[in-house]
Order: structure tokens, then sequence, then C-alpha cells
């Protein structure tokens, strides 16, 4: 920020200084930001909301629990290969043409989707949809860094967590309340209204609040981010079938191709960042607390969902639950952690990182530990319980960590590092899928194989699954207590003159 021009002075203190940035947005940036935010959460919500379908699916369109998985891996497959492009476009195209565009693109899959006659146009509406949220979340990060003064931005960033965190938390829920009363296809009817307003809104309200200029694509980039990103989630997102040996491949195929094209895909950014044109800027990684927040974003999202795919099996293949109690049960957590989001997001303004990621990671640990003990005879109010801690820990640590590890780049590297922490997210929540569904397929087994009864064996492969997840968790744990605020996050009135 620049001195004043006249007098050198800072208004607060009568000396050389900086001048404090505004306190308050102006209306229209507030309603820019308001329907990216809204915006944002209906397309991400879309993400796990066909979790609790599938059942359904392969009923009414004949097809096998495999075909139908495509229909998740599908769409975390094209997030995984469009989100690295996110940085080019962000600085390319302006704000406006690309929220029009990621919600042209939403808008359409779920009409496509809404009237699929058959699998294939569903699966082709789920990978349009998918384009439009890739597009979606970067773009809302990136306003919200440029937009809003550094020591407003914890509120802010409160609201992005209920986007990034509760959308997907409640997507069974809201899943399972639609089909106990409705067609699969009102999943996506009553969303398409909301989706259609916005792009409506959007055209009449959305300005751009950020600035474009010219930077080259590198067609090589893309095809091998395609190649990293789209292998490694493939592969992962096939571990939990090749725990039942049902893969559709073998799965060191995906995982080696993506490892290879990972390696090729670093390398050409290296060296393309010398001249500021890399597709994924990797100076991101030289902040010591955008590294540390990474670390502990990706061990929470393994958590998060792991979770999201092992307790609602718990609550209906060992509690006995239906699938609608199942969603209504694991609402209450989804609502703790909207809640405490914004509330977090302004102590953080207040307070910094520190005081909030330590005991949300402690939280987040004596919940998995606390899940450890889940059995066939476990009270639901107890499940609840945990499920609430869980999220509660949550809450303190996302909103901080996004914070902290954006606000700490040049903000030349913000367009860079949203979709780095995006990319990171899905291999995060593919990796926690993947990890969870193996622990618990093979604890399972071995209980089969020594044997326990049916639900006997599969409470043993939950506590097998949370066992490992809150082993884990003392990573994050640990890595909580490095968390430092950036000084580029302090106030402006506290900075050094």
């Amino acid at each position: 920020m620049s001195l004043d021009p006249q007098t050198d002075v800072s208004p607060a203190q009568g000396k050389p200084g900086r001048t404090p940035a505004p306190d308050a947005l102006d209306a229209r940036t507030k309603t820019v930001i308001g329907l990216l935010l809204v915006s944002s959460f209906v397309v991400i919500l879309n993400e796990t909301i066909m979790s609790v379908a599938l059942p359904r699916l392969m009923s009414d369109l004949e097809i096998t629990a495999g075909t139908a998985q495509w229909l998740t891996t599908g769409f975390m497959l094209t997030m995984a290969v469009v989100i690295p492009a996110t940085g080019f476009l962000l600085q390319r195209f302006s704000m406006r043409g690309l929220f029009l565009t990621a919600m042209s693109l939403f808008s359409a899959g779920t009409l496509l989707a809404a009237t699929a006659p058959g699998f294939g146009a569903l699966l082709g509406g789920r990978i349009i949809q998918a384009g439009g949220t890739a597009i979606m979340l970067p773009l809302l990060m990136t306003t919200v860094l440029n937009a809003v003064p550094a020591h407003k931005r914890g509120q802010m960033m409160g609201s992005i967590s209920i986007v990034i965190a509760v959308a997907p938390a409640i997507g069974p829920t809201v899943s399972g309340i639609i089909l106990n009363a409705l067609d699969w296809r009102w999943m996506f009817w009553l969303v398409l209204p909301i989706a259609l307003l916005a792009l409506g809104l959007g055209a009449v309200k959305v300005r751009n609040l950020t600035e474009t200029k010219r930077v080259p694509l590198d067609v090589l980039s893309i095809v091998l981010s395609t190649f990293a990103f789209g292998g490694l989630i493939f592969g992962l997102s096939s571990i939990g079938e090749a725990a039942q040996g049902k893969e559709l491949m073998p799965l060191w195929i995906p995982l080696t191709v993506g490892a290879l094209a990972m390696v090729g895909f670093v390398l050409r950014q290296l060296v393309l960042q010398r001249t500021d044109s890399a597709l994924m800027d990797l100076r991101t990684f030289t902040s010591k607390p955008f590294v540390v927040a990474i670390l502990m974003v990706l061990v929470s999202m393994m958590a998060l969902f792991g979770c999201l795919i092992v307790l609602p099996l718990y609550l209906q293949n060992v509690l006995g639950l239906t699938t609608l109690q199942t969603g209504l049960l694991l609402l209450p957590g989804g609502v703790v952690m909207a809640i405490l989001s914004p509330v977090v997001g302004n102590l953080f303004d207040r307070f910094g990182p520190r005081p909030l990621v330590i005991p949300g990671a402690v939280l987040l640990s004596a919940a998995l530990w606390g899940m450890t003990m889940l059995t066939d005879e476990t009270p639901v109010g107890v499940v609840i319980l945990l499920h609430c801690l869980l999220n509660a820990g949550l809450g303190f640590i996302f909103t901080p960590l996004f914070t902290s590890a954006l606000g700490s780049l040049d903000k030349s590297l913000y367009s860079h590092g949203s979709a780095i922490i995006n990319t990171l997210q899905q291999l995060a929540g593919a990796a926690g899928t993947a990890v969870f569904i193996t622990l618990m397929t093979t604890g399972t087994t071995t209980a089969l194989a020594d044997g326990a009864s049916a639900v006997s064996a599969a409470a043993s492969g939950v506590h097998t699954a949370f066992f490992w997840g809150a082993v884990v968790s003392l990573v994050a744990v640990a890595a909580s207590l490095f968390v430092r605020r950036p000084t580029n996050e302090l106030p402006e009135t506290v900075l050094p003159h």
C-alpha cells in the first residue's frame, strides 16, 4: 500500500507510515462476493450429493455399483483436471466472464442430469457440472484476496469455509431428504432454479474486481497436469474397489502414470516460473505458513471425507438405520461447522491463527480417537456428539489455515495459491476416502475370517479405519504448533513504521 502522496504521513500517527486500509467494503463489492458465496455453496454441494443416491440409481438405471461410482469419481476427476488450469484462467480472463462461464456450465450440466434418459447422459451432466464447479471456488478465493483488506479477510474466509467444508458435509443429508419423498431426478431439478437465478443475477450484478493480464498457456503443462492429477485421483478412488476385488484396472497403472506425470509437471513448472509463465507457480511453497497450512489442510480434508464415507456405512450397516435417518443424524455436525466458521473468522482477525488452530487440531484428534470406540451397541447420541466434535475441530482449523496460507503469498501468486489449495483438496478427499474404505474393508474381512458375525465384523472394520485416522490426526496436532500469522496478515495499523 502506498503512502499519502501529499504528506507521506500516517494519518493515525502523524509520522511516516502506512495508510490504514478501509474497514468497510462498498455495497457492490459485498453484493458480488455474496453472490459468489451462494453460487459456490450450491455447486460444491453437488460434489457429495450423489453418495446416498447410488443404491437408488443402481436399481433405476440397472447398473452395477462400480459403474454407479463413476458419478462421483467422474466428478472428482474433472475437478482435478480443470482446477490446475484456473491459475492461468484467473489471470487471463475477467472475473465476470469466468463467473458466467462457470454458472452456465453448471446449469447446463444440471439440466442434462435432470433429463438424462440413461447412465451415459447422467455421467455427462455430472462432468459438465464439475467443469463449472472447478472454476467457481478458486474464483471466489482469488476475488476475496484481491478485494478484501488483509485485516478483514478472516471474517470473509469464515464464509468461504462454510462453502468448502459444510456444503460437502451436508450433501448426503440433502440427498437423503430428497430421496425419501421424490425421484432421484429431483436432486437436480431442485438445484436448477437456484443455479439459473445465480446466473441471471451474476449477469446483472457481477463486476470485475480483479485485473487481467496476457499470460501464455503452456499446452504441455495442461497435458501433464491432466495425467498427473487425473491419474492420482483415479488410482486413489479405485483403492476401495480394489480392496473388494472390483477394480476397473490394476491400481499400479493409474498411480504410476499419475506419479510420473506429476514429476514431469513439477519439473516443467520450475522451468516456466523463471519467466512467470507457469501454469501452477510453485514459488508458493517458499512460504513457510503456506506449507504448514497445506499440510494441515490435507490431513483435515482426509479426515472429513473419510468420515463422510465411513460414518454413513457404520450407521446403516452396524446400527441398522435408514438412509433418511442417517442423513438427518449427520446434519447437526454440518450445522455446528456452519455456525462456527464465521465466528472463527472474526476471532482470527483479532487473535491470529494459533489460538484457534491448536485447539481445533486437538478437537479433531479427540473426535477420531473417540470414534475408535464405536461398536454395534453405541448409542446414536454418542455418534452425533462425536461427529459434532469432529466438525467443531474442523471449523476451528479451516478458516485460519485458508486465510494464513493465501494471505502469506505475494499478490501475484494469489491465483496460483488458490488453484494449488483446491487441487490438493481434491487429492486429499480422494485419499481420505480410499484410505478409510480400504482400512474398513480390511478390518471387516479379517474379523469375518476370525468367525465374527456380519455386524460385529463391520464394526471391527469401522474401528480399524478410525484408529489409523486418529493416528494420522496426531500429525495435524504437531503441525498446528508451527502455525504463525504472516506479517502481511496483520492489521495495517500495527505494521512497523
